[in-house]
């Protein structure tokens, strides 16, 4: 009987829930109007919102119902011969209101003359503005308790600031048709270069929130690849002019209709108009400053609903934002329910280029939404995983037929032409060389048939204990298979003549979703302290960019075999078996020793480990372009979690040692509005049992005066360990807050960028008793902490960070102070 009453009781709890989520959208109000006097019900009496259009009339018998997303906090009831009563409203619920109007003969009093002088503070536009933020969020559509719309999208590349010497190149003869469809009416010529459509389906529910987007079809002139089909749809080309800032390439400008947009912006109010039996208000907005992150424009009040109707809005001129020359955004919005303003046309406009004096790019989007249902949620089941683009099997297999049908804009004679243009360029074989030889300078490697050889990076390094190293490498292609890659590396030391070598392979299992097992062996160099960040030592940056000879290198023989399983995009499980066998080697300075209970030394020739890890990765909404094997990671909006326990296996291949290990971390990037965006990382690790240095945590130093963000800059390269430590970095980007405000430093367009990181950690001597620690190493008394303030932006491309060392001044070989640098390429 107790379990029959707390099921009703939980059912009657979760039904009111529903319903004060579903009335809580609008408010509604009923009610009766009476003559005061006699009690009769008054008909045709006026019913409204104070300060609004929206208004109903009672009926004969006196009775009324007003329901709104726009209610004010007061309700108006007016019959002529009658006198006004207002009364409270409560937003967003249900509620009887009832009047009482009396004679307005016998309610006169005095008459009253004042004088009425305007505050100058009482701006029209800004008044306008009011409005259009008291009802914002009644408009924007996340208001909505779900919605759904069908999206055609079209996006054209041209290229543009072509010259006539350029075209006339010898290197264009053998495909001089394309400079046919090149268009010169408007100030830069241009020539087409890739286009693509796509429709989609895109669902959103409010509580809990959901998104979910069904890619139906896309065209994409020369690539044929549903990893980049994702991207073709809604979710990663909308812009919200209500969100408060708006992102533009990574950027956060303020939004004219932002709460704070008094702060950055000139409105005024210039004209109105009937826009599709609409009344509306036009406003301009200009940046009240030079190089912030604002817009200039207009943009389209609708007089009754504060909705907007339409906007244009370019990215301020000045605007202190890389390659970028002109940024346009114009959208329109229509009512496509009862008071639900949706965007239905959405227009982007971008001019990229390097400088004014070389090639650039055109980009433009257009994109048209229609069939909207509205407040009508999907099952709960509908929602439910991880994943929430889905791209149909035949995305890329429509027939010409379908796009006839289903296009919301047919293209015109010039689009279609880019369709075919494109088609004709991938027969020709000059083409496909250019195609490779970019390939080979983003990926590193070249494609020979089935076998591509690479990276580039790697062929020529050195160091002081391999002296001359030169290396070859070699992988399959997606031409020998797309689910089965093996690859395999040689290299040889010109001083230890010792040749190391390794060999690997990739394997498929599924790519619906990801399951890849791979496995690897290799005979190398290793650098203790040398981070996953850090530019390995045969790199040849890493030959050219080091600030004092490092010796301390081991050989290692190492076997790995690991399956990887993605349950849903951004969130993958990870299992990893690793034996390893590491040897000082003999031209270093590397040492394993130990000491025994008499104080004898004992040479420890090698160190052999099995090592079993589990490792849980999660980054919620995070995206990802996909090749056959490899994938680039977009990143994501939410903080990004890695989890992993090992355990060292004792007697298994033999592995001499035992231990437990768990690590967890956590980074995250956020936008702070025109202040710029910060980036943070933490982490916490902890091993149980007896451990040598080796396969303790050696904290990640650089020796390089190339700048590491991953890395501790001051730090040595083993120059602390710990077996249980906690680490941080936190790092702000400005984007030339402060620098902007200075004449000289705005036309450098450079931007300020401060960086912190710590590290704490303990060591139990017990680990000493099974190899002793090396003279130069270290244990944590107290936090390591290094600072830097830098300069990012120089020429577009570099950064220079100055480093002060705050603590651990006393040890030996280390830097206090040191400038480092790095290249950075950001928008």
């Amino acid at each position: 009987m107790a379990l029959r009453l707390l099921e009703y009781i939980v059912t009657l709890g979760v039904l009111l829930l529903l319903s004060w989520s579903t009335v809580s959208q609008t408010t509604t109000v009923t009610g009766t109007v009476k003559d005061a006097s006699t009690g009769e019900a008054l008909p045709f009496v006026k019913i409204y919102f104070k300060g609004t259009k929206i208004a109903t009339s009672t009926n004969f018998e006196g009775k009324y119902k007003l329901e709104s997303y726009y209610a004010s906090d007061s309700l108006v009831a007016h019959l002529v011969g009658y006198g006004k009563i207002t009364k409270f409203v409560q937003k967003d619920k249900a509620q009887t209101i009832n009047f009482e109007l009396t004679d307005a003969v016998s309610d006169l009093g005095p008459l009253v003359v004042t004088g009425n002088k305007k505050d100058k503070r009482d701006d029209p536009a800004w008044e306008l503005w009011k409005n259009v933020q008291k009802y914002k969020k009644i408009n924007d559509r996340e208001k909505l308790v779900a919605y759904q719309y069908e999206t055609y999208n079209k996006v054209e590349f041209d290229l543009n600031n072509l010259t006539e010497k350029f075209t006339n190149r010898k290197v264009f003869k053998p495909f001089d048709f394309i400079f046919d469809n090149v268009d010169s009416t408007e100030e830069k010529p241009y020539l087409p270069l890739f286009m693509t459509e796509s429709l989609s389906d895109f669902y959103y529910r409010k509580s809990p929130k959901s998104e979910r987007e069904y890619v139906k079809a896309t065209q994409i002139s020369g690539v044929k690849n549903e990893s980049v089909s994702q991207f073709m749809g809604d979710m990663y080309q909308n812009v919200n002019i209500y969100d408060s800032r708006i992102s533009v390439f990574g950027k956060s400008f303020i939004s004219p209709l932002s709460g704070t947009a008094r702060l950055y912006y000139d409105l005024f109010l210039v004209d109105s108009t009937n826009i599709d039996g609409y009344w509306c208000y036009k406003l301009t907005f200009l940046p009240k400053r030079k190089q912030e992150p604002t817009f200039t424009g207009e943009i389209w009040i609708t007089d009754t609903s504060y909705a907007v109707k339409k906007v244009r809005a370019a990215v301020a001129e000045d605007a202190n934002i890389n390659f970028v020359q002109e940024l346009v955004v114009e959208q329109e919005y229509d009512q496509v329910d009862k008071e639900v303003w949706m965007l239905t046309e959405d227009k982007l406009f971008v001019d990229l280029y390097l400088t004014d004096k070389t090639m650039g790019f055109y980009g433009r989007k257009t994109t048209s939404y229609r069939d909207f249902v509205i407040n009508q949620p999907k099952p709960d089941e509908f929602y439910q995983g991880g994943q929430n683009i889905f791209v149909a099997d035949d995305v890329n297999d429509k027939p010409d037929s379908f796009w006839e049908e289903h296009r919301h804009h047919q293209l015109t004679e010039k689009e279609q032409r880019i369709f075919d243009m494109m088609d004709t360029l991938e027969t020709i074989p000059q083409v496909q060389t250019y195609v490779d030889i970019v390939t080979l300078f983003v990926t590193g490697y070249k494609e020979f048939g089935k076998v591509e050889i690479g990276p580039i990076t790697k062929i020529i390094s050195s160091n002081p204990v391999e002296g001359f190293r030169l290396g070859f490498g070699l992988r399959t292609s997606n031409q020998f298979s797309t689910r089965l890659e093996f690859s395999g590396w040689g290299a040889y030391g010109f001083t230890d003549k010792i040749f190391k070598y390794r060999g690997g392979f990739r394997y498929m299992v599924s790519k619906q979703p990801r399951q890849v097992l791979a496995g690897s062996y290799k005979y190398d160099v290793e650098q203790l302290g040398l981070g996953s960040g850090a530019i390995s030592e045969d790199n040849m940056l890493s030959s050219i960019a080091r600030r004092r000879p490092i010796r301390s290198f081991a050989l290692i023989n190492e076997s790995e075999l690991s399956y990887d399983h993605e349950w849903f995009p951004g969130f993958n499980s990870k299992v990893i078996f690793n034996w390893s066998q590491r040897t000082p080697h003999p031209n270093g300075n590397l040492i394993y020793e130990r000491h025994d209970i008499n104080g004898n030394v004992h040479n420890i020739n090698y160190l052999t480990n099995s090592e079993v890890s589990f490792h849980t990765r999660f980054a919620y909404d995070e995206k990802f372009v996909s090749g056959e094997f490899d994938r680039i990671s977009l990143g994501t909006k939410y903080p990004v979690l890695n989890a992993r326990y090992s355990y060292g296996i004792p007697d298994f291949l033999n592995g001499n040692t035992e231990y437990h290990k768990a690590t967890f971390s956590i980074r995250h990037w956020f936008p702070v509005g025109i202040l710029g965006w910060s980036s943070y990382r933490f982490e916490v690790g902890k091993y149980w049992g007896s451990v040598p240095y080796p396969l303790l945590e050696i904290f990640d130093g650089n020796e390089t005066y190339y700048f590491m963000t991953t890395a501790f800059n001051t730090m040595n390269y083993f120059e602390f360990v710990s077996d249980a430590y906690a680490t941080g970095r936190f790092t702000h980007h400005f984007d030339g807050f402060f620098l902007n405000r200075i004449p000289l430093f705005r036309k450098l367009k450079w931007r300020e960028v401060i960086s912190v990181k710590a590290a704490v950690g303990s060591f139990d001597s017990k680990h000493e008793d099974v190899m002793e620690l090396l003279p130069n190493m270290h244990t944590l008394r107290a936090p390591f902490v290094e600072a830097s303030v830098g300069i990012e932006n120089i020429f577009k491309i570099l950064r220079v960070d100055l480093i002060k060392r705050l603590n651990y001044l006393d040890n030996p070989d280390i830097i206090k102070w040191g400038v480092r640098a790095r290249f950075d390429v950001d928008f």
